[in-house]
Protein backbone atom coordinates (compact mmCIF):
# COMPACT_ATOMS: atom_id res chain seq x y z
CA UNK A 1 0.00 0.00 0.00
CA UNK A 2 1.57 3.52 -0.99
CA UNK A 3 0.78 6.87 1.07
CA UNK A 4 -2.65 7.11 0.82
CA UNK A 5 -5.15 9.45 2.28
CA UNK A 6 -7.95 8.27 3.76
CA UNK A 7 -11.20 10.31 5.20
CA UNK A 8 -13.36 8.60 7.52
CA UNK A 9 -16.85 9.63 8.70
CA UNK A 10 -15.03 13.48 8.20
CA UNK A 11 -17.26 16.26 9.90
CA UNK A 12 -17.13 20.06 10.00
CA UNK A 13 -19.92 21.80 11.73
CA UNK A 14 -20.13 25.71 12.49
CA UNK A 15 -22.98 26.05 15.05
CA UNK A 16 -25.64 24.15 14.03
CA UNK A 17 -24.35 24.81 10.65
CA UNK A 18 -23.20 21.53 9.42
CA UNK A 19 -20.79 22.10 6.37
CA UNK A 20 -19.21 18.99 5.83
CA UNK A 21 -21.43 15.62 7.29
CA UNK A 22 -19.88 12.63 7.83
CA UNK A 23 -18.15 11.73 4.25
CA UNK A 24 -15.88 8.78 3.75
CA UNK A 25 -13.10 8.48 0.93
CA UNK A 26 -10.15 6.45 0.56
CA UNK A 27 -7.19 8.70 -2.14
CA UNK A 28 -4.60 6.24 -3.51
CA UNK A 29 -0.61 7.37 -3.69
CA UNK A 30 -0.42 9.26 -6.92
CA UNK A 31 -4.07 9.88 -7.95
CA UNK A 32 -5.55 13.17 -9.42
CA UNK A 33 -9.02 13.83 -7.49
CA UNK A 34 -11.45 16.52 -8.23
CA UNK A 35 -13.90 17.71 -5.52
CA UNK A 36 -16.89 19.35 -7.92
CA UNK A 37 -19.52 20.71 -6.99
CA UNK A 38 -21.59 24.16 -6.91
CA UNK A 39 -20.54 27.34 -4.41
CA UNK A 40 -21.21 26.25 -0.90
CA UNK A 41 -21.20 22.75 -1.40
CA UNK A 42 -18.44 22.21 1.57
CA UNK A 43 -15.87 21.23 -1.15
CA UNK A 44 -13.11 23.78 0.08
CA UNK A 45 -13.85 23.20 3.53
CA UNK A 46 -12.81 19.57 2.89
CA UNK A 47 -9.97 20.23 1.62
CA UNK A 48 -8.73 22.92 4.61
CA UNK A 49 -9.45 20.64 6.79
CA UNK A 50 -7.10 18.21 4.88
CA UNK A 51 -4.69 20.90 4.71
CA UNK A 52 -5.01 21.54 8.80
CA UNK A 53 -6.53 24.96 8.57
CA UNK A 54 -9.53 24.04 9.77
CA UNK A 55 -10.46 21.76 12.52
CA UNK A 56 -12.09 18.45 12.16
CA UNK A 57 -15.17 18.59 14.32
CA UNK A 58 -15.72 14.88 13.81
CA UNK A 59 -14.20 11.99 12.39
CA UNK A 60 -10.77 11.14 11.17
CA UNK A 61 -8.37 12.64 7.97
CA UNK A 62 -5.75 9.07 8.44
CA UNK A 63 -2.52 9.43 5.71
CA UNK A 64 0.14 6.89 5.36
CA UNK A 65 -1.46 5.43 8.11
CA UNK A 66 -1.44 7.82 10.82
CA UNK A 67 -4.29 10.15 12.18
CA UNK A 68 -3.50 13.63 11.19
CA UNK A 69 -6.55 15.53 12.60
CA UNK A 70 -3.99 17.58 14.81
CA UNK A 71 -0.95 17.74 13.09
CA UNK A 72 0.11 21.70 12.69
CA UNK A 73 -0.11 22.61 8.66
CA UNK A 74 3.45 22.77 8.40
CA UNK A 75 3.91 19.46 9.93
CA UNK A 76 1.44 17.57 6.48
CA UNK A 77 4.16 18.30 4.31
CA UNK A 78 1.25 19.11 1.84
CA UNK A 79 1.58 21.61 -0.83
CA UNK A 80 -1.60 23.96 -1.25
CA UNK A 81 -1.94 26.36 -4.43
CA UNK A 82 -4.89 28.98 -4.32
CA UNK A 83 -6.84 30.90 -6.49
CA UNK A 84 -4.91 34.44 -5.88
CA UNK A 85 -1.41 33.47 -6.62
CA UNK A 86 -0.23 34.93 -3.49
CA UNK A 87 3.72 35.15 -4.91
CA UNK A 88 5.96 37.69 -3.21
CA UNK A 89 5.52 40.80 -5.19
CA UNK A 90 9.22 41.71 -4.25
CA UNK A 91 10.64 38.43 -5.00
CA UNK A 92 11.76 37.51 -8.34
CA UNK A 93 10.44 33.99 -10.25
CA UNK A 94 13.40 32.00 -8.82
CA UNK A 95 13.39 33.60 -5.10
CA UNK A 96 9.95 32.84 -4.97
CA UNK A 97 10.64 29.13 -5.87
CA UNK A 98 13.55 28.82 -3.68
CA UNK A 99 11.56 30.13 -0.61
CA UNK A 100 9.88 27.04 0.69
CA UNK A 101 13.35 25.06 0.49
CA UNK A 102 15.42 28.14 2.07
CA UNK A 103 12.73 27.88 5.05
CA UNK A 104 13.69 23.82 5.54
CA UNK A 105 16.83 25.03 5.66
CA UNK A 106 18.17 23.34 2.55
CA UNK A 107 21.91 23.82 0.80
CA UNK A 108 22.31 26.41 -1.31
CA UNK A 109 23.49 24.12 -4.57
CA UNK A 110 20.43 21.94 -3.82
CA UNK A 111 18.46 24.83 -3.79
CA UNK A 112 19.79 26.36 -7.47
CA UNK A 113 19.38 22.73 -8.83
CA UNK A 114 15.74 22.34 -7.62
CA UNK A 115 14.50 25.83 -8.70
CA UNK A 116 16.23 25.20 -12.08
CA UNK A 117 14.19 21.60 -12.90
CA UNK A 118 11.29 23.15 -11.31
CA UNK A 119 11.51 25.99 -13.97
CA UNK A 120 12.28 23.83 -16.89
CA UNK A 121 9.19 21.37 -15.60
CA UNK A 122 6.88 24.67 -16.55
CA UNK A 123 9.06 26.39 -19.92
CA UNK A 124 9.76 29.41 -17.73
CA UNK A 125 13.90 29.72 -17.27
CA UNK A 126 13.82 32.75 -19.33
CA UNK A 127 11.78 34.82 -16.86
CA UNK A 128 13.47 33.37 -13.79
CA UNK A 129 14.57 37.06 -12.59
CA UNK A 130 11.68 38.88 -13.90
CA UNK A 131 9.02 39.77 -10.85
CA UNK A 132 5.39 38.73 -10.38
CA UNK A 133 4.21 42.04 -11.99
CA UNK A 134 6.04 41.43 -15.23
CA UNK A 135 4.36 38.01 -15.70
CA UNK A 136 0.68 37.68 -17.24
CA UNK A 137 -1.69 36.11 -14.23
CA UNK A 138 -1.22 32.29 -16.59
CA UNK A 139 2.73 32.57 -16.04
CA UNK A 140 2.09 33.66 -12.45
CA UNK A 141 0.01 30.63 -11.84
CA UNK A 142 2.73 28.52 -13.54
CA UNK A 143 5.08 29.92 -11.04
CA UNK A 144 2.61 29.59 -8.23
CA UNK A 145 2.43 25.55 -9.27
CA UNK A 146 5.84 24.66 -8.81
CA UNK A 147 6.65 26.89 -5.87
CA UNK A 148 4.37 24.45 -4.07
CA UNK A 149 5.84 21.27 -6.35
CA UNK A 150 9.15 22.55 -5.44
CA UNK A 151 9.78 21.19 -1.86
CA UNK A 152 8.19 17.66 -2.81
CA UNK A 153 5.03 17.82 -0.90
CA UNK A 154 3.61 14.13 -0.27
CA UNK A 155 0.50 15.46 -1.40
CA UNK A 156 -0.78 18.73 -3.66
CA UNK A 157 -3.97 20.31 -3.12
CA UNK A 158 -5.49 22.89 -5.61
CA UNK A 159 -8.00 25.53 -4.46
CA UNK A 160 -9.87 26.48 -7.90
CA UNK A 161 -6.19 27.97 -9.39
CA UNK A 162 -7.46 28.51 -12.71
CA UNK A 163 -10.84 30.10 -11.62
CA UNK A 164 -9.40 33.88 -12.59
CA UNK A 165 -7.76 33.53 -15.83
CA UNK A 166 -9.23 33.47 -19.06
CA UNK A 167 -10.78 30.33 -21.33
CA UNK A 168 -7.91 29.72 -23.13
CA UNK A 169 -4.97 29.94 -20.76
CA UNK A 170 -7.68 27.85 -18.47
CA UNK A 171 -7.04 25.10 -21.41
CA UNK A 172 -3.34 25.57 -21.35
CA UNK A 173 -2.86 24.98 -17.73
CA UNK A 174 -5.93 22.17 -16.77
CA UNK A 175 -3.46 20.42 -19.68
CA UNK A 176 -0.55 21.33 -17.89
CA UNK A 177 -1.26 20.35 -14.38
CA UNK A 178 -2.49 17.02 -15.79
CA UNK A 179 1.23 16.20 -17.23
CA UNK A 180 3.09 18.01 -14.23
CA UNK A 181 0.75 15.23 -12.29
CA UNK A 182 1.54 12.21 -14.15
CA UNK A 183 5.19 13.49 -15.14
CA UNK A 184 5.53 13.75 -11.17
CA UNK A 185 3.15 10.77 -10.57
CA UNK A 186 2.17 13.38 -7.61
CA UNK A 187 -1.11 12.78 -5.28
CA UNK A 188 -3.33 15.56 -6.02
CA UNK A 189 -6.51 17.20 -4.66
CA UNK A 190 -8.07 19.45 -6.67
CA UNK A 191 -11.10 21.53 -6.33
CA UNK A 192 -13.24 23.40 -8.71
CA UNK A 193 -16.84 24.10 -9.41
CA UNK A 194 -15.71 23.44 -13.49
CA UNK A 195 -17.49 20.47 -14.23
CA UNK A 196 -15.48 20.33 -17.81
CA UNK A 197 -12.48 21.31 -15.51
CA UNK A 198 -13.21 18.29 -13.34
CA UNK A 199 -13.53 15.68 -16.37
CA UNK A 200 -10.91 16.17 -18.17
CA UNK A 201 -8.33 16.13 -15.70
CA UNK A 202 -9.41 13.96 -12.90
CA UNK A 203 -8.53 10.05 -11.95
CA UNK A 204 -11.80 10.48 -10.21
CA UNK A 205 -14.35 13.14 -9.58
CA UNK A 206 -16.19 13.39 -6.37
CA UNK A 207 -19.55 15.45 -6.62
CA UNK A 208 -21.08 17.58 -3.61
CA UNK A 209 -24.07 19.09 -2.70
CA UNK A 210 -25.26 19.72 0.60
CA UNK A 211 -21.80 18.79 2.54
CA UNK A 212 -22.13 15.43 1.53
CA UNK A 213 -20.70 13.30 -1.45
CA UNK A 214 -23.24 12.38 -4.07
CA UNK A 215 -20.92 10.34 -6.12
CA UNK A 216 -17.76 9.47 -6.59
CA UNK A 217 -16.44 7.43 -9.78
CA UNK A 218 -14.42 7.72 -12.97
CA UNK A 219 -15.09 11.05 -15.24
CA UNK A 220 -17.03 8.72 -17.66
CA UNK A 221 -18.74 6.82 -15.25
CA UNK A 222 -20.03 10.68 -13.71
CA UNK A 223 -21.54 11.35 -16.80
CA UNK A 224 -22.79 8.07 -18.34
CA UNK A 225 -24.31 6.66 -14.71
CA UNK A 226 -25.10 9.53 -12.64
CA UNK A 227 -26.21 8.01 -9.13
CA UNK A 228 -29.07 10.41 -8.42
CA UNK A 229 -31.22 13.74 -10.34
CA UNK A 230 -28.68 16.20 -8.47
CA UNK A 231 -25.46 14.63 -10.45
CA UNK A 232 -26.89 13.95 -13.73
CA UNK A 233 -28.11 17.70 -13.60
CA UNK A 234 -24.79 19.51 -12.22
CA UNK A 235 -23.10 17.39 -14.78
CA UNK A 236 -22.98 18.21 -18.34
CA UNK A 237 -26.29 18.79 -19.73
CA UNK A 238 -29.80 16.89 -19.53
CA UNK A 239 -33.64 17.20 -20.55
CA UNK A 240 -36.09 16.07 -17.70
CA UNK A 241 -39.10 14.87 -17.34
CA UNK A 242 -41.72 14.25 -14.64
CA UNK A 243 -44.47 11.48 -14.62
CA UNK A 244 -45.42 8.23 -13.43
CA UNK A 245 -44.55 4.41 -13.91
CA UNK A 246 -45.80 1.11 -14.48
CA UNK A 247 -43.45 -0.78 -15.48
CA UNK A 248 -41.53 0.36 -18.64
CA UNK A 249 -44.38 3.18 -19.85
CA UNK A 250 -43.80 6.57 -18.27
CA UNK A 251 -46.45 8.84 -18.12
CA UNK A 252 -46.12 12.17 -18.13
CA UNK A 253 -49.74 14.11 -18.46
CA UNK A 254 -49.40 15.52 -21.73
CA UNK A 255 -47.70 12.17 -23.74
CA UNK A 256 -46.63 8.79 -22.55
CA UNK A 257 -42.95 7.37 -22.97
CA UNK A 258 -41.72 4.18 -23.07
CA UNK A 259 -38.42 3.31 -21.40
CA UNK A 260 -36.00 0.70 -21.62
CA UNK A 261 -35.91 0.27 -17.62
CA UNK A 262 -38.08 -2.36 -16.65
CA UNK A 263 -39.59 -1.58 -13.88
CA UNK A 264 -42.47 -3.24 -11.92
CA UNK A 265 -43.65 -0.62 -9.92
CA UNK A 266 -47.18 0.70 -10.50
CA UNK A 267 -47.77 4.42 -10.59
CA UNK A 268 -44.54 5.07 -9.44
CA UNK A 269 -43.54 8.98 -9.30
CA UNK A 270 -39.95 9.31 -11.82
CA UNK A 271 -37.64 11.59 -13.44
CA UNK A 272 -36.16 10.90 -16.35
CA UNK A 273 -32.95 12.16 -17.70
CA UNK A 274 -32.13 11.72 -21.69
CA UNK A 275 -28.58 13.74 -22.55
CA UNK A 276 -29.12 16.43 -25.39
CA UNK A 277 -26.60 14.20 -27.96
CA UNK A 278 -29.21 11.26 -27.51
CA UNK A 279 -32.20 12.78 -28.74
CA UNK A 280 -32.58 12.56 -32.47
CA UNK A 281 -33.70 15.03 -35.16
CA UNK A 282 -35.93 14.10 -37.55
CA UNK A 283 -37.25 17.01 -40.62
CA UNK A 284 -40.72 16.67 -41.79
CA UNK A 285 -40.65 14.66 -44.50
CA UNK A 286 -37.66 13.59 -43.94
CA UNK A 287 -38.19 9.12 -43.36
CA UNK A 288 -38.19 8.39 -39.60
CA UNK A 289 -38.39 4.74 -39.37
CA UNK A 290 -37.69 3.91 -35.16
CA UNK A 291 -37.77 0.90 -33.13
CA UNK A 292 -40.81 2.83 -30.70
CA UNK A 293 -43.24 5.10 -31.88
CA UNK A 294 -44.66 6.12 -28.72
CA UNK A 295 -41.50 8.14 -28.61
CA UNK A 296 -41.56 10.14 -31.43
CA UNK A 297 -43.10 13.54 -30.90
CA UNK A 298 -43.95 16.93 -33.02
CA UNK A 299 -42.06 19.62 -32.20
CA UNK A 300 -40.28 23.20 -33.96
CA UNK A 301 -36.58 24.29 -33.83
CA UNK A 302 -37.00 27.39 -32.02
CA UNK A 303 -33.11 28.69 -31.20
CA UNK A 304 -29.74 27.53 -33.18
CA UNK A 305 -26.67 27.83 -31.03
CA UNK A 306 -23.97 27.11 -32.87
CA UNK A 307 -20.59 25.77 -30.42
CA UNK A 308 -18.09 24.32 -33.13
CA UNK A 309 -18.41 21.08 -33.73
CA UNK A 310 -21.80 20.54 -32.47
CA UNK A 311 -25.06 22.55 -33.10
CA UNK A 312 -27.22 22.84 -29.95
CA UNK A 313 -31.06 22.82 -30.62
CA UNK A 314 -33.51 24.48 -28.11
CA UNK A 315 -36.85 22.41 -29.08
CA UNK A 316 -40.30 23.07 -27.75
CA UNK A 317 -42.51 20.24 -27.52
CA UNK A 318 -46.46 20.65 -26.05
CA UNK A 319 -44.87 24.02 -24.25
CA UNK A 320 -42.03 22.20 -23.30
CA UNK A 321 -37.82 23.24 -24.05
CA UNK A 322 -36.12 20.15 -25.18
CA UNK A 323 -32.13 20.73 -25.60
CA UNK A 324 -30.75 18.53 -28.47
CA UNK A 325 -27.06 18.07 -29.84
CA UNK A 326 -25.95 17.10 -33.37
CA UNK A 327 -23.29 17.08 -35.49
CA UNK A 328 -22.81 20.82 -36.84
CA UNK A 329 -21.55 18.83 -40.87
CA UNK A 330 -24.88 16.73 -40.02
CA UNK A 331 -26.81 20.14 -39.09
CA UNK A 332 -25.37 21.92 -42.48
CA UNK A 333 -26.10 19.02 -44.62
CA UNK A 334 -29.66 18.68 -43.53
CA UNK A 335 -30.36 22.58 -44.00
CA UNK A 336 -31.52 22.73 -40.43
CA UNK A 337 -32.52 26.15 -39.17
CA UNK A 338 -34.99 28.13 -36.37
CA UNK A 339 -38.50 27.50 -36.83
CA UNK A 340 -38.44 23.82 -38.94
CA UNK A 341 -41.20 21.72 -37.71
CA UNK A 342 -39.21 18.88 -37.02
CA UNK A 343 -39.83 15.21 -34.82
CA UNK A 344 -38.03 14.66 -32.20
CA UNK A 345 -37.12 10.74 -30.74
CA UNK A 346 -36.02 9.61 -27.24
CA UNK A 347 -34.59 6.06 -27.84
CA UNK A 348 -35.85 4.06 -24.88
CA UNK A 349 -32.53 3.15 -23.60
CA UNK A 350 -31.39 6.14 -23.76
CA UNK A 351 -33.17 7.21 -20.18
CA UNK A 352 -31.54 7.29 -17.06
CA UNK A 353 -35.09 6.61 -14.63
CA UNK A 354 -34.72 7.97 -10.87
CA UNK A 355 -37.29 6.91 -8.84
CA UNK A 356 -39.00 10.27 -6.98
CA UNK A 357 -36.56 12.74 -8.70
CA UNK A 358 -33.34 11.14 -6.78
CA UNK A 359 -31.92 7.67 -6.37
CA UNK A 360 -31.32 6.00 -9.48
CA UNK A 361 -33.66 2.69 -10.21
Amino acid sequence: MGRDLKLENLTKRYGRLTAVDHVNLEIHEGEFICFLGPSGCGKTTVLRMITGFETVTEGKIIFDGRVINDLLPKKREFGIVFQSYALFPNMTVEENIAFGLKMRKMPKKVIAERVDVMLDLIGLSGWRKLYPAQLSGGQQQRVALVRALAPDPQVLLLDEPLSALDAKIRLRLRAEIKRLQQELKKTMIHVTHDQEEALSIADRVVVMEGGQFRQVGRPIEIYKNPSCRFVADFVGTSNFFEGRRTDDIVDLGKRKIKIAQNGSGINEAVSLSIRPEHVEVFKKGEPSAVDEPLNLVPGRIEVVVFQGAAVRLLIEIDGDEIIADINEKEFEQRSLKRGNEIFLYFPPEAFLVFAEGEGKT
